[in-house]
Parts: structure tokens; sequence; C-alpha cells
């Protein structure tokens, strides 16, 4: 099987499986230990020894299979017994020491037998199955690894377990742009799509410049691509520059004009009073943003837009970046070609797209904090490129996007609320693998922080497990958060009522989630390095199945070591201040009247 979601045909003696994504996939099943209530993921146990399964609350066992065996790329093939849940697919084997297993989220299977993200391919063979038995287990798993596709709920409308803290309250819209200082004399809350009437893609608050009336907004609506007008995403604590996001304007071939658009961009500059110009950063290939002309698409003309200077940054689209997952998954999967490995990676192209989106991003902070100047950044319909450029620039530009609470923030004010696509990218529960809307976008947006992370290891609060646990959760369909395609969409599905938030997870257990190196630098702008020799493949994330590449110690264990080493450091560190404090005391009062000698407490940022 393919991780990510399929099997063989009933009559193939091998079930093939590939998955996307599941940390525990590969752990021994005597390493699975619960945890207390409300702080981990809830599992009810058995008896592992009877080759019974942990499951979660509404998890259930929907068939069984056992004498299969595993074709493992890395050891051979392992015989063991297969299980199917609402929820997994779980292998055990019972012919090696120590006991181990395979535990992967049915949402991680895009077929039983085709490619996916984390890059693992599990082959199953059961060869003295009955057909009718055979057929059994297959479909089972063809119905709960695709229950969309059979009109049923995925397993996040099942799961209820209680967390301390409702995750779902982690963003509110207005308290983070009254953090950003917002509303001001410039800019505006506008409730013109509170019902999400103009655009269904789009939040239902949108800040504005004061000086564009609602009316305007709705002509301005009809002449942006899916009606994603220019609306602000962030402004510049000191030199008010804007951070603006949209779509591309429909002038089409004929060039088309819309004066209350041109008005609306006047206005985000003139909101700007350090710089008298505008940037439009369009993220396509220029060619690709000219064809789209013939579509009724198009991009911004500098003699309608004065003042305002166009940029492309060259980024391709959606097919471009799944065909380029396609060739780095048959790289690093099932097995490394050594004499070949920096070739074969090149023709992959997934550092230079990584490399463009990180550029692209850059000149965007660049402009804002050094130039002063406002942007405005757009795609074709604003929900893909745009998401990835305009989070990049802002963990660049605010810190406080860089702390675990701000980057839940920024997933849920940049890629949620404004409408990424997530269901149509990921194909959550849908069995059409072969859906031309299928792309890894988020997955490198996650790709060019962890790029970052190593450039500034102490500029982030987060370490590398949280954005692995991201990406795990993003396919597994446990959580709520990255479900449909939109906020309306959600709030039409309850999603917040009725499924569970991954930061009501996340949120319970921080301190797995901590970078021990984390210094906090309240005003710090980050300027990464993109040059492609700087970038480097996320071997932790995409090769992490092989046992070839594994660290020979946890890299999570080692955070959790340098973490209590650094709280030790930290007490010392007070103790010593104290004891130096009261040794100045005493000497004070022996030396009455004469000049005191201070003592500047010991800073320590270990």
């Amino acid at each position: 099987m393919e991780e990510s979601g399929s099997v063989d045909s009933v009559e193939s003696l091998c079930s093939s499986t590939t998955t996307r994504s599941d940390r525990s996939s590969g752990t021994r099943v005597s390493d699975t230990e619960p945890r207390s209530k409300g702080k981990a993921i809830e599992k009810v146990y058995k008896d592992p020894s009877k080759g019974e399964l942990p499951l979660l609350p509404e998890e259930l066992v929907q068939d069984s299979a056992k004498d299969v065996t595993y074709i493992c790329p890395f050891i051979g093939p392992v015989r063991g017994s297969l299980t199917v849940t609402n929820y997994r697919l779980f292998f055990r084997c019972t012919d090696r020491e120590p006991v181990f297993g395979l535990d992967l989220p049915l949402g991680a299977l895009s077929r039983v037998e085709k490619i996916g993200a984390d890059m693992r391919n599990l082959r199953f063979v059961h060869k003295e199955l009955e057909d009718s038995l055979k057929k059994s287990v297959f479909e089972v798993l063809m119905k709960f690894a695709f229950p969309v596709s059979n009109n049923m709920s995925l397993f996040a409308f099942e799961y209820k377990q209680v967390f301390p803290e409702n995750g779902w309250k982690v963003y509110d819209p207005l308290a983070e742009y009254k953090r950003q200082g917002l509303p001001n004399e410039s800019w505006r809350i506008s409730k013109v799509n509170d019902h999400y009437e103009l655009c269904d893609s789009y939040p239902a608050a949108l800040f504005v410049p004061v000086t564009i009336t609602d009316e305007e907004l709705r002509r301005v609506f009809s002449f942006r691509a899916k009606g994603r007008i220019p609306v602000l995403s962030w402004i510049h604590p000191e030199s008010q520059a804007a951070v603006v996001r949209a779509s591309q304007p429909m002038v089409g071939q004929n060039g088309r004009r819309c004066k209350e658009d041109e008005k609306l961009l006047q206005a985000i500059m003139d909101a700007n009073a350090q710089s008298h110009k505008l940037f439009i950063f369009d993220a396509r290939p220029s060619v690709n943003a000219a064809a789209n002309k013939m579509k009724g698409g198009g991009y911004e003309s500098e003699d309608a837009y004065q003042n305002a200077e166009l940029v492309f940054l060259d980024i391709h689209n959606i097919h471009v970046m799944r065909e380029s997952l396609r060739k780095l998954k048959e790289v690093v999967y099932p097995n490394i070609e050594e004499s070949h490995w920096l070739s074969n990676l090149e023709s992959t192209h997934w550092l230079e797209h990584i490399k463009l989106i990180l550029a692209g991003a850059l000149r965007i902070a660049d402009k804002v904090e050094s130039g002063k100047t406002s942007v405005v950044v757009h795609c074709s319909d604003g929900w893909d490129r745009t998401p990835q450029l305009t989070s990049l620039a802002l963990i660049m530009l605010d810190s406080h996007y860089r702390t675990i609470r701000g980057f839940q923030i920024l997933l849920e004010k940049e890629w949620l609320s404004f409408g990424h696509r997530f269901q149509q990218r990921v194909g959550h529960g849908d069995r059409n693998h072969t859906d031309a809307d299928r792309s890894p976008i988020f997955l490198q947006f996650i790709d060019c922080v962890w790029q970052m992370t190593r450039q500034f290891p102490a500029a982030f609060e987060f370490n590398e497990y949280f954005l692995i646990t991201i990406l795990d959760h993003l396919y597994s369909c446990l959580f709520g958060t990255f479900l449909c395609n939109s906020e309306q969409q959600r709030l039409k599905e309850e999603v917040p009522k009725r499924t569970v938030s991954l930061w009501s997870f996340v949120n319970s257990q921080l301190e797995e989630f901590v970078n021990p190196l984390y210094v906090h630098y309240p005003s710090h702008v980050l300027f990464p390095t993109v040059g492609i020799r700087h970038l480097q493949l996320w071997v932790t994330y995409y090769i992490r199945w092989n046992p070839r590449m594994r660290p020979q110690e946890p890299v999570h264990q080692r955070y959790k070591e340098l973490l209590a080493k650094r709280a030790e450091l930290q007490k010392r560190v007070e103790e010593l201040q104290r004891e130096a404090a009261n040794r100045t005391a005493s000497s004070s009062s022996e030396r009455a009247g004469s000049p005191t000698r201070s003592i500047t407490p010991v800073q320590t940022f270990v």
C-alpha cells in the first residue's frame, strides 16, 4: 500500500499501501505506553502480547487478517497480523523480537497503491487468504480510508477526546489585529463580507483603508479573481508599511480597468506616509501571468496603477509542484542511490522550488522592513503561492509568529481564514488520487520554515518535531483543523463544534515542542540566505522511514535533555545572583556610610 491511500485490486495476492504521514508508524508495540488523560492523545490500551490494538476514543476495529506478510524494503519479509479500524491500519509482526508494529492513519492513504507525501510505500502479502476474506479486508480498507467517497464522515467527526484547552479559541482575528495596533487612523475593519456573500473563500472580517467605502469594495470584489480583493495581512509597527494580499485582477485581453480597484491600491500606498511607492509582487512567472489574460485574468498595468512597481517572482503552479514531489519520492524511497544522489535530487527541482519561494518572501520582507514600502502580494487565485509568501514574510518580520502560539495564529489567519483549499490540495477521504487539484503547497511552506530554523536555530520557540506533527495531522484526519476549503465551509459543517482542534492537542503538551535553544528577541527581523547551496533536503521528514537514515540518538529526546539542562543552569544562575546580592548587602552594612560597590546581575540566554 502506498501511504497516502491505496490498495491493490481484489484479485491480487499483494495489497500495497502508500503512507503520507504518521510518526508512530514503525514503532515497537512494546514501546507504546498510555500517558495521562488530557495531555496526550488518549488510547485504550489492551494487551500487546496478544496482538490487541491500542484504540482511540470512538475508534472501532472493522476487520483483521492473520498470517500477513509485510514486504519491508529494508529488512525483507515480516510476518504478522493486519487490523483495520475506522481510523487506522495496524500491522503487528509475530516472527521477530522485539515485537514491533506499523501504525498509520487511514487519512494518510491516497490509494491502496499510490504515492504518498511522506515517502513510504507499504506492501502486504496474504497468499493463503480465501477470496471472500481477502475481499472483505480490501473493501473495509477502501471504505474507511476514503469515507468522503463513500458518503461517510471523516474520523475527526467521531473523535471526542477532551483536552485542557480548546484549540479553536487560539485565533481571535480582532485580538490579533489589535496586537498590530489596528484599527487606526488609516485602516478600518469592514463587515462587507460578514455573511461570505461577496467572497466565500475570505474571512468575514477584513481590514481595508479608511478612505475606501464598502460600496466601492463591492465593485472591487467583482474585479478580482474569485472576489479576493486586496486586504491587509500585517502592518509594520513603526513605519506602517503594510503587507496586503489579493488575487489577480480580471483585466483580460482587452485590458479591463476598475477605478475602485485603482483607488484601493492608491489608498494602501497613501496609508504609509514613509513611502510614495507601492510594490506589487506577482508570485507567478511572467509568461504564466500573461497567459492568464486569455482566461480573463492577468496582472496590474503600471499605466493604470501609478507609483506601483510590478515584480514577478517566477514560482510555478500546483501541477509543477506535484510533479516535483513525485520525482522526489522516487529518489528517496525505497532505496537511495548513493552514487547519483546529488544529480537525482537536482533532477526533482524540489530545492529549486523551495529557493524561489523563500527568495520571494525575502524580497517582500526586505521591501517592508528596509524600504519601508507597502506591498501587495498575489498569484492567480490568491490561496496557494500567496499564503506561502505572506506567511514566510511575516515570520521574517514579526517574532511573534516564531513562537508556538504565534505560529498557530499565523496558520489560522493566513492559511485557514483566508481560504487555502486544504480539502482539494490534500484530498481528505477522497479516493480520487489522480485529482489535478492535489498539490503539496502547505508542505512546501513548512519545508521553508524548517530551512529557516536551520539558519536561525535560536530564533524559533518551536522545534522540528512541532513542524512534523503539524504535517502528520495535515493528513491524519484525526483533528478538524485542516478540514474543508474555507472558513465559511468549516462553519457550515460545524467543524469547530463537532471536531477537536490540533492546537488542543499541541497546547496540552507544549514541553514536547519547545526548542531548547530559543532566545526571545522581540524586534529581531530575519533575513535568511536563500542560495540553493544553503538549502538542504529535510531528511528527517522525507526519509525518516528509512532506518539507515535515522540518527543514533533521537533528536526529540535530545531536545528534552537540553531543556532539562537549561532549566538546571538557569536555576543555578539565579542562586548565584541571590548569593551575590546577599554578599553585597552584608558588605554594605559592615561599611555603613562608605560607598557601596554595585554588582550588575548576571544575564543569561542559556
